[in-house]
C-alpha cells in the first residue's frame, strides 16, 4: 500500500491602487513601473489539495520566490484577512446556536377541524409577546406511522420558529401543496376548503398570526375597522392583550371585548 502526503497552498488575489495626476498615455504607459501604489487584498483561497508520495523530494524554490515578492504589508494583511473570516464563522455559528425557548407557562388555542372525512386538531403556543412559538397536529383515522410523521414535522417547524425562521417562510412552502385527505372543511370559520392537511394548518396560521386575509375564504368582522396602535393605550385592553391568545381572536381584541359596565352584581349574602 503506498502511502501519500498532502500540502495545501493559499492562492492571494490583490490589486495595486495608483492615482494619477493627468490621464494620458504617458501616465498609463509608465503605471507598471511605479512603487508608490496602495496594495489591497481582494481575497484569499485555498487551493485544491496535491498529494505527493512519502519520500520524494519537494522543492520550495518557488514558495520561497513569492514570499520574497510579497511585502510585509500584503502578509499583514493576508493574515488579517484570516483571521476576520474565523471570527466570522464563529460569531456566525454562536448566532445561529440562540434559540428562543417557550416560557414553561404558554398561551396559545386549539381549533378543530374536519377535512373530507378526516378530523384536524391544530394545537398553537405563544410567546408572551403573543408570537407562534410551537404548534401540534394531531388526527384521527390515520395508522401510526403516519400519526407518527406528522408529530415530527410539528416539532420540526416549532423548534425551527424558536431558532428563528420566519412563519412567513413556512406558510409559501407549504401552501396549496396537494395530497390526501383535501376538499371541503368544516369547523373553521374563516376556511372553507383545503388541498391537504399542510395546507390548511399553514392557511390558518397565516391568517391567525400574520393577518393575510387574502387567504381566507370568507371575509373578516371586523374587516372595516381600523385597529390602530393609537387605540389600543386603554389600560384595561393591555390587560386583555397580556392574557389572551392572539391567534385565538386573530388580533382582534376590541372586537372580542364584553361591555360589562352597565351589568349590576348582588354581592349580598343570605342571612
Amino acid at each position: 500500500m503506498k502511502k501519500f502526503i498532502v500540502e495545501t497552498y493559499y492562492t492571494c488575489t490583490f490589486k495595486t491602487v495608483h492615482s494619477l495626476d493627468n490621464l494620458n498615455e504617458k501616465e498609463l504607459a509608465e503605471i507598471d513601473k511605479r512603487t508608490d501604489g496602495m496594495v489591497e487584498v481582494i481575497d484569499v483561497k485555498l487551493n485544491n489539495r496535491k498529494t505527493k508520495k512519502i519520500g520524494e523530494t519537494t522543492s520550495h524554490k518557488n514558495d520561497k520566490k513569492v514570499s520574497a515578492s510579497l511585502s510585509k504589508d500584503i502578509a499583514g494583511k493576508i493574515k488579517n484577512s484570516q483571521e476576520v473570516s474565523i471570527n466570522t464563522k464563529t460569531n456566525l455559528k454562536i448566532k445561529n446556536q440562540s434559540r428562543f425557548k417557550m416560557p414553561d407557562r404558554r398561551k396559545g388555542y386549539i381549533q378543530k377541524a374536519q377535512i373530507g372525512d378526516h378530523k384536524v386538531y391544530l394545537h398553537t403556543g405563544e410567546y408572551n409577546d403573543g408570537k407562534i412559538g410551537e404548534i401540534f397536529i394531531d388526527t384521527n383515522k390515520e395508522g401510526e406511522l403516519v400519526k407518527a410523521m406528522m408529530n415530527n414535522f410539528a416539532i420540526a417547524i416549532s423548534l425551527g420558529l424558536q431558532y428563528g425562521v420566519p412563519l412567513e417562510e413556512y406558510v409559501d412552502a407549504f401552501i396549496d401543496t396537494k395530497f390526501e385527505p383535501s376538499g371541503n372543511v368544516l369547523g373553521n370559520d374563516r376556511i372553507l376548503s383545503a388541498s391537504s392537511i399542510l395546507d390548511y394548518v399553514f392557511r390558518e396560521l397565516a391568517i391567525s398570526y400574520l393577518g393575510k386575509e387574502d387567504l381566507a375564504h370568507t371575509p373578516s368582522i371586523s374587516s372595516a375597522k381600523n385597529i390602530t396602535d393609537g387605540n389600543t393605550e386603554d389600560k384595561f385592553l393591555k390587560i386583555v392583550k397580556n392574557i389572551t391568545s392572539k391567534g385565538f381572536v386573530r388580533s382582534n381584541y376590541e372586537e372580542k371585548l364584553v361591555d360589562l359596565s352597565d351589568v349590576r352584581i348582588n354581592l349580598k349574602t343570605k342571612n
